[in-house]
């Protein structure tokens, strides 16, 4: 099983060479926390600063 990463640049966690949502090849595996966003415009995704549908690191 690969590992799971945190991208630098949108705090999306992945598995692979590159980040789905924003193609970038900065990953990082030491990362805090994980936050399913299921509501983009609520609270929590204001919060961490996302606005798609997904899985993000709190911390990367």
């Amino acid at each position: 099983m690969a590992k799971e990463k945190a991208c630098k640049q949108c705090k999306a966690i992945y598995e692979g060479a590159k980040c789905p949502k924003c193609g970038s090849t900065e990953g990082n595996e030491h990362f805090t926390g994980r936050v399913d966003v299921i509501d983009p415009k609520g609270e929590l995704a204001k919060k961490i600063g996302v606005n798609e549908k997904g899985v993000y690191a709190i911390r990367s």
